[in-house]
């Protein structure tokens, strides 16, 4: 915690130091930075945030389930893991944003769109993490299980479960900026909420005046 906060206040007073030097409306400082953000906070810029980290959050849990459970299925079993390889490997490097006209084709333009494209994007990456951590469970541990008549579904539960929770806490932190990043990708069109949204409004809107 110190370091992080250390870290914090080291940003503060370079971002300081760069405002004092470019002396521009470009660059603000950081007191005017917050007294701004407070006052938009107060006004529409609350319920837009409200807005993106319901779509985030949606996007985020749903792939996190789907990858999690898709990773555990797949990782443990290494015929199924042979089987869907190719298909992973072929799929994961597509930019997903190429499906965006048959996600809105099928799914429409509101937030259901929005929540599956982020979340499409999400779940490869958590689908490969828990799949290879599920695989690097020894095998000596899970015939040592078997041993004692444990059943596949008792295996997925306390064996490759626990194995791959700290691969499902990392793939979702790794993928949290990826989601805000698509994020404003898609709530920049057909929307009238969420911080892409606002943004795009706000840019143009001081732009034009």
């Amino acid at each position: 915690m110190r370091r992080f906060l250390l870290a914090g206040l080291m940003l503060l007073a370079i971002w300081q130091g760069l405002s004092w030097l470019v002396r521009s409306p470009v660059l603000p400082d950081p007191p005017t930075v917050g007294r701004v953000f407070v006052q938009a906070l107060g006004g529409r810029l609350g319920e837009h945030m409200l807005v993106s980290a319901y779509r985030v959050v949606g996007a985020m849990v749903l792939a996190g389930l789907v990858g999690s459970l898709l990773g555990l299925v797949i990782g443990h079993h290494p015929r199924w893991n042979a089987l869907a390889a190719p298909a992973i490997y072929l799929t994961y490097p597509i930019p997903k944003i190429v499906f965006l006209p048959l996600v809105m084709l099928f799914l429409g333009v509101g937030d259901a769109a929005k929540i599956f494209l982020i979340a499409l994007i999400l779940f490869f990456q958590v689908l490969v993490v828990v799949r290879d951590a599920a695989a690097s469970v020894r095998f000596e541990l899970v015939l040592s299980v078997r041993s004692l008549g444990a059943t596949r579904w008792q295996l997925l539960r306390y064996i490759y479960l626990p194995a791959c929770l700290p691969a499902v806490l990392t793939g979702l932190r790794v993928s949290t900026g990826t989601a805000i990043a698509v994020l404003f990708l898609t709530e920049s069109f057909a929307t009238q909420a969420g911080l892409g949204y606002y943004i795009l409004v706000e840019t143009w809107g001081r732009m034009a005046s």
